[in-house]
């Protein structure tokens, strides 16, 4: 090792020992760290502000679609078919009078005519009977005169007898003729008595007679068969020149005008459609009473349409497995409102979502279903803290519950999920606008429930 080295090592101690003493000087001019105390942690939720609202109580069913009426045509008489209409096929929709099938009329006004006949003879016969009474009565009268100048030859002759003018020949002639003119006449009166019991048969014979001539006119119109009402075929059971026999089916067809859907409600949702009313109601008046409306949707995918639809009626008791009840529901010419590839017409087996709507239950404080914590609910208070307060339910519905007791309008309901929730922890509210904007629209009937 050289010198240089060695004086080089011997310059770095000097540094060292600078540096050693620069540093106990700071530390022991250093001041001692303060204590800071931990901050009381906050959580953030999101709150609502409780509205008081109208709230439109509504409740779901879901049933199939079904014709208000169905018509069976049956055939009245028997006969071959002479006449089908073009169109009349299983689907079609036809008109409301259009003729669907003729039945041979032949035989049926051969019966007419053969009726009218008999009614002409019956008729005559009682003309003939009128006039063989008026001359009856007549020659009645005649022989009555005749009588009468008999009876007094007789009494002349019985004179002469006693004076012995005439003898008892004579006499006795005599009184054969008045005894011959008495039978004569005798002979009219039964004849007239007989005349109101044969006037009668005719009657009787005439009666039967009309009786005929009107069946046989009826069964000529039962020869046509036509459509009471606008229908859609469902089944076509005959063919043109098909004999048919009387009382089978011909045709099937279901009314288009009125579409009813029969659905099944839990009774709690019905329950609270028909609050409001302590007096009895008699059934006939429930949509009148409780202001019931009703609305139909079809569902497929992201396909929708509604048709506005009126409250029928209501099953005389509940479903004993569902404990269910029956409602029916119909919707006025669904055909007529039908717009294709848009909006449908309600056919036969489709089905359908049924939401049936009562009268508005006023002023009604409200909070969306999931702020509901076994029958809590979460508030922020005044000082920001959370107070688990208990509530009194109203009732129920779909995504939110109508509050009896427990809160006030403009309190704030936490509505996301506090895990843990502590009573008395520091919250931080922020309004959830969505979710007030989907409780509002639903407590007023304008978006779906489910």
């Amino acid at each position: 090792m050289n010198n240089n080295q060695t004086w080089k090592k011997f310059l770095i101690i000097p540094a060292i020992a600078i540096g050693i003493i620069i540093f106990a000087i700071n530390v022991k001019n250093r001041e001692s760290p303060q204590q800071i105390p931990p901050a009381e942690p906050t959580r953030n939720v999101r709150v609502i502000e409780v509205p008081m609202v109208d709230v439109i109580p509504r409740a779901l069913g879901y049933g199939n679609i079904q014709p208000e009426s169905v018509w069976e045509a049956v055939a009245e008489v028997s006969g071959k078919i002479v006449e089908k209409h073009p169109q009349l096929k299983q689907g079609a929709l036809l008109k409301s009078g259009e003729l669907l099938l003729r039945i041979d009329p032949t035989d049926y006004k051969l019966a007419i005519a053969q009726s009218k006949a008999n009614l002409q003879s019956i008729q005559a016969q009682l003309n003939e009977l009128k006039i063989k009474e008026k001359n009856t009565r007549l020659s009645l009268k005649i022989e009555q005169q005749v009588l009468e100048v008999a009876q007094k030859e007789l009494d002349r002759q019985r004179k002469l007898l006693k004076r012995k003018v005439v003898s008892t020949d004579s006499v006795d002639k005599q009184e054969r003729t008045v005894l011959a003119q008495t039978q004569q006449i005798q002979s009219l009166k039964n004849t007239l008595n007989l005349i109101p019991a044969e006037r009668q048969v005719l009657n009787a014979q005439l009666a039967v007679a009309k009786t005929q001539l009107e069946s046989a006119k009826l069964n000529l119109e039962r020869t046509t068969i036509t459509l009471p009402f606008d229908a859609r075929i469902a089944q076509v059971n005959v063919e043109k020149n098909q004999f048919t026999q009387q009382g089978k089916v011909l045709i099937v067809a279901d009314s288009i005008d009125v579409a009813e859907v029969s659905a099944q409600i839990a009774m709690p949702k019905v329950r609270h459609l028909l609050q409001g009313v302590s007096s009895p109601v008699e059934l006939g008046n429930l949509p009148k009473v409780f202001g019931l409306s009703a609305i139909v949707r079809l569902h497929d995918g992201n396909f929708k349409v509604e048709w506005s639809g009126r409250f029928v009626r209501a099953s005389e008791q509940l479903d004993s497995k569902t404990r269910m009840l029956g409602i029916v529901v119909a919707v006025d010419n669904s055909y007529r409102q039908a717009i294709p590839g848009k909006r449908p017409p309600l056919i036969k087996n489709m089905f359908v979502e049924v939401e049936l709507r009562g009268k508005a239950h006023p002023n009604r404080l409200i909070i969306p279903r999931s702020a509901l914590h076994q029958k809590h609910a979460y508030i922020v208070n005044q000082d920001s803290r959370l107070e688990k307060r208990l509530l009194e339910i109203d009732f129920f519905q779909s995504n939110f519950v109508a509050v009896k007791n427990g809160l006030k309008t403009g309190e704030q309901v936490v509505v996301s999920d506090l895990i843990p929730a502590i009573d008395g922890m520091l919250l931080k509210p922020v309004l959830d606008n969505q979710m007030m904007d989907a409780l509002l629209n639903e407590a007023q009937g304008n978006s779906h429930i489910k």
